[in-house]
């Protein structure tokens, strides 16, 4: 089908060491985000795009998934009156919300992994027909961080209302894996759109990264985000053996989502109208196409992780289907008796596990990775005829993996920029590789399990034989990890003039620069760049932040003045309206394109 779309651009070749931000780290909180490396270089140019789409219809709706952008459930239409019953964004924008960077609103998103939205948001999955008596799409692949296999199968069988969609997490590993998997709803939203849910009471959490419990709806009634000053999630107490919940417009009209008890948790999520939240959501969709989220997870808050015990399989079943309430204002105790009433009269909500899990597929008509054919060569992960990954889906990307299986070695220098693998497997025969190369791979495996004082020993080993830009940066990263930014500019400066048109690590060394209290620095670096990364909007952030510190204010004013758009502007980050109070003084007005404060 064609979309509106932004060149999402290369993966950059920069590996993430960083952990992933989060309020309160539990048991299942990552040392990082390896093996993944961030998806950084989307522009703010979206243009018409032919992307690969898949279509269930029966008599009474039509659904539309997109394989090639993390499997996303993008339309759901109700074919009895024509509604679209999910936020059918207009345009898909990348922007820095996911764990790897790139996300996009609309739809509904299949988080698996940790905390945040998942790694694999906008790439691609594998895509099959199973064998079953009506059509039955199942979207598949290998999840790298925690080594699970993640299979979504979805079916509108004839006569049903609901799209019916199982999902089943697999451990193949002997060991326990944190699991946290989060289904991701979004549907229009206007000031009367109200959210209902199985509960009296929520864990409120907002930008000041508390949870709070509170009384749902509570007063003012916390039901119409569309009514909300700030952003906010509300994770419900949920006390009903069917989970539900569900959003309907000021006629009533919405979407209903139901499971099966193992995913019990629910949450509603708001932007709210404040200048910050709205422009976030013209950021995101373009404007006049507000949007909420209405979700479905595993645990209760999305600051938990659940053990999946090893040789295990967790499976259960999701409803999507339209709801219409005919008094959709009436008090909060009779409308959320209405929507329960429905949600137990629809098929499928005891159907724990699904009827098609184990089927095999008869036809793919799209593919994945090859990760998971890699992860089975190495013995890794059993065959399967359920999710098949078979030799002819390996790539370049894992030709140097075959070689160290096949040989015990890494086949060349090269290698070094090759994307990496992260595992036990992987670490044992990493500890024998005696070239550079080797020892900059087994860095990071050491770092992906936790034992950083064996990756910084590894990466110190490599650099001693090439002082190579990879290396310079992963003993940097681990540097600002620790707050030595001092130590850290010196190493990206080397890096950087080793790989000057590197652009991500271009950012990394003009933020060490500035860190470490060498603005000067990083303005002759600027300086230095060819003009496409130099007009590139974070590093021209940047370079106003240096030129501010240097006392440079009128560069800084003519950075500001030409309008300044940061692609991959961080949900929460404030350093456009810093930056303009800090230039401005506080008492300025602040440019409504320059609000993103979330507060």
């Amino acid at each position: 089908m064609k979309l509106t779309i932004a060149d999402a651009g290369p993966v950059s070749p920069l590996p993430i060491l960083r952990p992933p931000a989060v309020a309160i780290p539990d048991f299942g909180h990552p040392p990082s985000l390896l093996p993944y490396a961030r998806r950084d270089s989307y522009d703010r140019d979206p243009a018409e795009r032919e992307v690969p789409s898949v279509t269930l219809e029966n008599e009474h709706l039509r659904a539309v998934f997109l394989p090639g952008l993390g499997g996303r459930l993008w339309s759901l239409v109700d074919l009895a009156t024509g509604r679209e019953l999910l936020h059918r964004n207009p345009v898909i924008q990348p922007a820095n919300l996911a764990l790897r960077d790139a996300w996009f609103a609309g739809g509904v998103e299949w988080n698996l992994g940790t905390t945040g939205h998942w790694a694999l948001t906008c790439d691609p999955l594998h895509a099959a027909w199973v064998e079953a008596p009506y059509p039955v799409l199942r979207l598949y692949e290998y999840e790298r961080m925690r080594g699970l296999v993640v299979q979504i199968d979805a079916a509108l069988p004839p006569g049903s209302p609901a799209l019916v969609v199982s999902v089943t997490i697999r451990n193949p590993r002997t060991e326990t894996v944190p699991v946290y998997w989060w289904s991701n709803i979004a549907v229009p939203q206007s000031p009367r759109t109200r959210v209902l849910a199985p509960a009296d009471r929520a864990e409120h959490f907002g930008y000041a990264q508390r949870l709070t419990t509170v009384p749902y709806p509570g007063e003012p009634d916390a039901g119409y985000p569309g009514t909300w000053r700030s952003a906010a999630d509300y994770f419900f107490h949920v006390t009903s053996d069917i989970p539900w919940i569900a959003a309907v417009d000021d006629d009533g009209h919405g979407l209903l989502h139901t499971s099966t008890s193992r995913l019990k948790g629910r949450k509603l999520f708001g932007w709210g109208v404040s200048a910050g939240g709205s422009n976030w959501q013209t950021w995101l969709s373009g404007p006049g196409a507000p949007y909420l989220e209405i979700q479905a997870g595993l645990a209760r808050t999305q600051l938990e992780h659940l053990p999946l015990p090893g040789d295990t399989a967790w499976t259960w079943t999701e409803t999507y289907s339209p709801l219409t309430l005919r008094q959709p204002h009436a008090p909060y105790e009779q409308a959320r008796a209405a929507v329960d009433v429905i949600a137990r009269t629809l098929p499928w909500n005891q159907a724990d596990p699904g009827p098609w899990t184990d089927r095999p597929v008869t036809e793919v008509i799209h593919r994945g990775s090859g990760w998971g054919a890699l992860e089975r060569r190495a013995g890794g992960l059993p065959e399967s005829a359920a999710t098949p990954f078979p030799d002819d889906t390996l790539g370049p990307e894992q030709t140097p993996w075959l070689s160290l299986l096949a040989e015990g070695r890494l086949p060349g220098e090269a290698v070094c920029e090759a994307v990496c693998v992260v595992g036990p497997r992987w670490l044992n025969l990493l500890r024998t590789a005696a070239d550079w190369h080797g020892r900059y791979h087994l860095g990071l495996n050491l770092w992906a399990a936790g034992d950083r004082a064996g990756a910084l020993d590894a990466w110190r080993e490599a650099l001693a034989v090439r002082r190579h830009p990879l290396v310079l940066r992963a003993l940097a990263e681990a540097g600002r990890i620790d707050g030595d930014d001092a130590a850290a500019a010196v190493l990206l400066l080397e890096a950087h003039a080793l790989a000057p048109g590197m652009r991500p690590l271009t950012v990394e060394t003009l933020t060490a620069l500035i860190a470490a209290g060498r603005p000067a620095d990083a303005l002759d670096l600027v300086d230095r760049l060819p003009a496409g990364d130099r007009a590139h909007g974070r590093v021209r952030l940047l370079e106003a932040r240096a030129a501010l510190a240097t006392g440079d204010r009128a560069r800084t004013g003519r950075i500001l003045d030409a309008g300044l758009i940061v692609p991959d502007l961080r949900e929460g980050e404030d350093a456009l309206d810093d930056l303009w109070f800090a230039h401005h003084g506080r008492d300025s007005a602040l440019p409504p394109a320059y609000d993103f404060r979330m507060d």
